[in-house]
């Protein structure tokens, strides 16, 4: 007779089943499908958090709407007593990942069903589940089917009220959706992305949050803590309870050691500078936006073709009056000063020029010839087809974006004292690429820096005085400690030191209020203190 596997070997071949599955995809493969497995220290770590929370005695009926191979199911049998769960169900639209994890969890009660979670109907009769551990598949919205996404939305304003965009990852429409299928009172873990911290798409998410459940716990991972090694991307653990939160609640995000009322998240639309311990209120301050009209650079739709270096554009003969200078990218710029040359053009070893042409195709065949040869060769490798040049008239023709005196870099990566972005002082005629944010001075400062020609230099320094907390602050963050800002979110910085520079009104005005929270001891990963 054949020895029924213990807890600890089953988890073993799950973990050899799993390896064997995602051998069997490719990377875009499994991007697109939305399926990284969870670490089973995580799915462990999870679920003992939940156990913290969980009434003494009190039977589970658990669910796990993407339960993959089942490292959460793993997770609650090593985490809860066998004679405490009821009931367990996992739901999983690959028919080959269930088939093996009816195999390794169907005889210990797990009742795995195939299927599209997003498409099940809730049961008319039956107890509800009243545990969710999750981890719901990452899968972006581009990769969402555009009457999947009609599908989805609908659903969610049908069973919530609630109206989510389309640019939301099918993650979202997880959390949502498993709602009518948690009952009152019941507890939920959810591993999802933490971009929904800030973005737009995000707002739904966060409202539901702070309205429609109590949310208990935060736990953040470190930036540069990617939870997955196949992802890029930075993740968060939700607890939270269904019912509605008093008005005074406090969510707990431990790894600041930090409490946040609920009243205040619900009233943010940003939720990083709060749960980082950094609060704005910037009707009481000037900020950055006030002194500078802040833009993208300019997006070409086919770099390598409309930017290149001057000294080949003189090679193909190319008429300098269709010619711009433009910034290199931010790694080649050794230093954070650009000197400009007579003509304008940066004082660089190989300075780049941006081609751009207003005229229409048959004036420039007759007066540039060489240039029409030119662009004759981009239609031939199909950039008529590509999606900004397309929309173009003429297709060659760029966005007007001048020189900016200062710019700030889009991206960057950065922890400690290391500042994720960079500010640039641009004393040439050169334009930039989207991969800066281009600082215009406006108002009171535009007429100081006219009035004061040293006070460019002064501008600059309070610039580079913004410090690596307050920049990552700004923007938001992703996997491997990548974080990105735009140009609201860089407006948003305060102002106040800039102000007195200026000696604007605004240096009359009260002070800008900062809030910090500093930790005692280090950071410590959410497996570690859930």
């Amino acid at each position: 007779m054949s020895s029924v596997p213990t807890l600890t070997q089953l988890e073993q071949s799950r973990q050899v089943e799993q390896s064997r599955l995602d051998g069997e995809r490719t990377q875009p493969e499994r991007n697109r499908l939305g399926q990284f497995a969870t670490p089973s220290t995580l799915a462990r770590a999870i679920a003992r958090l939940a156990r913290s929370h969980w009434p003494a005695g009190r039977r589970i009926r658990f669910l796990d709407p993407g339960v993959g191979t089942g490292a959460f199911y793993a997770a609650l049998r090593e985490e809860f007593p066998r004679r405490q769960v009821e009931g367990a169900l996992g739901v999983e639209v690959d028919q080959g990942v269930a088939t093996v994890t009816k195999k390794l969890w169907g005889k210990d009660g797990l009742d795995v069903r195939v299927g599209d979670f997003t498409k099940l109907r809730i049961p008319s009769n039956g107890p509800l589940a009243n545990l969710v551990l999750a981890n719901p598949p990452y899968v972006r919205h581009h990769h969402l089917a555009p009457e999947d996404k009609r599908r989805l939305q609908a659903r969610v304003a049908s069973e919530l009220g609630l109206r989510i965009s389309g640019l939301a990852g099918l993650y979202c429409y997880f959390l949502l959706l498993c709602d009518r299928w948690l009952e009152a009172g019941g507890l939920a873990a959810w591993l999802i992305p933490s971009e929904f911290f800030d973005v737009n798409y995000g707002r739904t998410v966060r409202e539901y949050l702070t309205h429609r459940v109590t949310l208990l716990r935060v736990h953040r991972f470190a930036a540069s803590d990617v939870q997955f090694d196949d992802a890029l991307v930075s993740s968060v653990v939700l607890l939270f309870r269904k019912d509605r939160p008093s008005s005074d609640h406090e969510v707990k995000e431990p790894q600041q050691e930090r409490r946040v009322r609920v009243a205040e998240l619900a009233a943010s639309d940003r939720w990083t500078a709060f749960l980082n311990g950094h609060e704005h209120r910037l009707s009481s301050g000037p900020r950055l936006g006030d002194f500078f009209s802040i833009k993208r650079g300019i997006a070409t739709g086919a770099n390598s073709f409309f930017i290149i270096p001057r000294a080949r554009a003189r090679e193909l003969n190319l008429p300098e009056r269709f010619l711009r200078p433009i910034l290199p990218s931010p790694r080649l710029l050794p230093e954070a000063v650009v000197e400009a040359k007579a003509d304008g053009y940066p004082d660089l070893p190989d300075p780049l020029a941006l081609i751009d042409c207003p005229v229409p195709e048959a004036e420039v065949k007759r007066s540039a010839p060489s240039l029409h040869t030119y662009f004759q060769r981009g239609v031939k490798e199909g950039l008529l087809q590509r999606y900004l040049v397309s929309r173009r008239q003429p297709w060659y023709q760029q966005e007007q974006r001048p020189a900016a005196p200062f710019l700030c870099t889009y991206m960057g990566r950065g922890t400690g004292k290391t500042k994720p972005f960079r500010f640039i002082w641009n004393k040439s005629r050169a334009t930039a690429a989207n991969v800066y944010l281009m600082l215009y001075p406006t108002g009171a400062l535009k007429e100081a820096l006219r009035a004061r020609p040293g006070l460019a230099a002064e501008v600059f320094a309070f610039l580079n005085s913004i410090g690596a907390e307050m920049l990552r602050s700004s923007g938001r963050v992703y996997g491997g400690a990548l974080h990105k800002v735009e140009p609201k979110e860089l407006g948003n910085l305060p102002a106040g030191a800039l102000a007195k520079l200026v000696g604007s009104e605004y240096s009359t005005s009260s002070q800008l209020q900062l809030f910090e929270v500093h930790p005692p001891g280090a950071r410590k990963r959410v497996a570690r203190t859930a």
